[in-house]
């Protein structure tokens, strides 16, 4: 089993920054790819962004291109979401995920392993 833990949600301003972690623990060497979801209310949850487990590949979602980047200490084994630039339209729940299945998995049903998530809410 692989353990996730998501944390440095909260509430923004439009146009500020928040960086989300997410620890991993467990069955780590099982891992290929770490991934960032969102939900927002009454919407699907939907790809953020994606790292493979020793550090690249990364790809973004067009909606975040630019503004948001993944990153991964390995030391740590914790990933990172910056998020530059925000608007009212990233307020949602954000999850960190992981698979075991390769890269350029950008579907929630390619991932094993779910956090509790962290809400971030932005303000116009």
């Amino acid at each position: 089993q692989v353990q996730l833990a998501e944390s440095g949600g909260g509430l923004v301003q439009a146009g500020g920054s928040l960086r989300l972690s997410c620890a991993v623990s467990g069955r780590t060497f099982s891992v290929t790819a770490m991934g960032w979801f969102r939900q927002a209310p009454g919407k699907e949850r939907e790809f953020v962004s994606y790292i493979g487990w020793k550090g690249g590949p990364t790809y973004y979602a067009d909606s975040v291109e630019g503004r948001f980047t993944i990153s991964k200490d390995n030391a740590k084994n914790t990933v990172y979401l910056q998020m530059n630039s925000l608007k009212p339209e990233d307020t949602a729940e954000y999850y960190c995920a992981a698979t075991n299945r390769g890269y350029g998995v950008i579907l929630p049903g390619g991932y094993d392993y779910w956090g509790q998530g962290t809400r971030v809410t932005v303000s116009s």
